[in-house]
């Protein structure tokens, strides 16, 4: 179990930084984009072994990783995106698109429209735990800004 775990962080993080070398982030932002996609992914993994659905690990894991990519962002004085787009990484279901595609390719249809569901619920799922996370983010800011009033 202990093993699955490392190699489970080992290779998010790995991921994650070689996207964000792909895409020039700043050297100085490479760690925190290993993080961040790494603390997404395995909020993911952890909630999918106790088992969660998909879409709802894949919602907890894209908010982990804006909520992070908020934090890295004002940490390191840089844009969130820079952050943001490489730790989404590991969420994104290219093995699903992949199958989707080969299916249609073989002629499985009806296979290949069941992998493009799922491709279209995880894509959707990211997508929502982006957006509960700039909700969360703005909520805050501005309880702390009519705090700060009175």
């Amino acid at each position: 179990m202990i093993w699955t775990i490392l190699i489970q962080l080992v290779f998010s993080y790995i991921a994650t930084v070689t996207f964000a070398v792909i895409t020039n982030v700043p050297k100085r932002a490479l760690n925190a984009c290993g993080l961040t996609g790494t603390f997404g992914w395995m909020f993911f993994w952890i909630l999918k072994e106790l088992g969660s659905g998909t879409a709802m690990a894949t919602i907890a894991g894209a908010f982990v990783v804006a909520v992070a990519s908020h934090f890295f962002a004002k940490f390191k004085r840089m844009p969130i995106t820079i952050f943001n787009v490489p730790g989404i990484v590991p969420l994104v279901p290219g093995g699903l698109a992949y199958q989707a595609v080969r299916n249609f390719v073989l002629g499985e249809y009806t296979e290949a429209i069941g992998f493009s569901v799922q491709v279209t619920i995880v894509a959707g799922a990211i997508a929502a735990g982006l957006m509960l996370s700039e909700i969360f983010n703005h909520s805050i800011r501005r309880f702390r800004e009519h705090k700060a009033k009175f």
